[in-house]
């Protein structure tokens, strides 16, 4: 048996932000985030909308997908920087929430990256045989801790929230390879700052990724013992249009084979890989025996990928 995804959900808040939104309040234009970005709106969480709440809903779906009731989860874990609070934990509040009386619950950051972790955390709990059923959620209200005067940032960000389950599946389906990685001395490019506001040093940012997603690409799929010529559908963190099209370049597969969420999402860091693949499972651009390539970088700095088969 190996471990794979068996349930999949996401959400996003209604209100939508367009470009055009923001050329009111900052020195920007739709043009210009469009053609350097790939964005043309994002979606913010109103003032009371929290983390959990997004996470919640997100794991509801999730769940409905898998075919699983909240008290079959025996762990959950939340990708976040953004947690409504310090402590308890998102993945405590859910927990709750959801009647997973039987889950442990922790959360773990690493930013963009973060529901790569998990994932991966995921597949270790399952196949030491510690746990059956993992609930991995990428939950992030990025707006909180954005400069809306910062004309660089401000319009790259926006709130949401993917989830999956993960369970043992059949034989050759599920993860067949993964790669984390990270690099602490980036981490002045990519960080909350004293004043809690998210800082990136963008030309270094877009430096790293767009050798690092390339690369993790190729790394997961020969770590599988597959080709490029064998994956089906690549799903990469949606940070940057002219980033994604790189590794999309790398692996050698057409653009209608990409997940491309960006234009309307943006970057919601932990939740952008998790939504990008359940809008790809709902859209039916991914269908059962498709090898399919998970990849993200984030803050930290850090990076994940995954090789998968899709299919129970």
């Amino acid at each position: 048996m190996g471990v794979g995804i068996i349930g999949i959900g996401h959400y996003a808040p209604d209100n939508i932000v367009t470009n055009a939104d923001l050329e009111k309040i900052v020195d920007t234009t739709d043009e210009w985030i469009r053609t350097r970005t790939g964005i043309e709106e994002r979606r913010i969480a109103k003032d009371d909308e929290d983390s959990s709440d997004m996470a919640l809903i997100a794991a509801e779906k999730a769940l409905k997908s898998a075919g699983k009731t909240a008290e079959e989860i025996d762990l959950i874990l939340v990708a976040t920087v953004t947690p409504d609070k310090s402590f308890p934990s998102v993945a405590c509040m859910i927990q709750d929430r959801l009647g997973a009386t039987n889950a442990a619950a922790m959360d773990l950051a690493a930013a963009c990256a973060g529901f790569m972790y998990g994932v991966i955390t995921g597949q270790q709990f399952i196949e030491a045989g510690a746990y059956k059923n993992v609930l991995v959620v990428g939950v992030d209200k990025l707006s909180k801790i954005t400069d809306w005067t910062d004309r660089n940032t401000c319009v790259l960000l926006g709130d949401g929230a993917g989830a999956a389950v993960l369970s043992s599946v059949s034989e050759g389906n599920g993860i067949l390879s993964f790669e984390l990685g990270a690099s602490g001395k980036g981490g002045p490019h990519l960080l909350q700052k004293d004043d809690g506001f998210l800082y990136m040093n963008g030309r270094e940012v877009f430096k790293f990724a767009v050798r690092q997603m390339p690369e993790s690409c190729m790394n997961v799929v020969e770590k599988a013992g597959l080709k490029k010529e064998d994956v089906d559908f690549l799903v990469p963190h949606q940070a940057n249009i002219r980033i994604m099209e790189a590794a999309r370049q790398r692996i050698g597969i057409d653009e209608d084979k990409m997940a491309t969420t960006i234009k309307y999402y943006g970057n919601n860091s932990s939740a952008s890989i998790p939504i990008a693949l359940s809008q790809s499972i709902e859209d039916g651009k991914i269908k059962d025996g498709d090898v399919v390539v998970l990849v993200g970088f984030g803050g930290g700095l850090t990076w994940g990928a995954v090789a998968l088969r899709w299919g129970k």
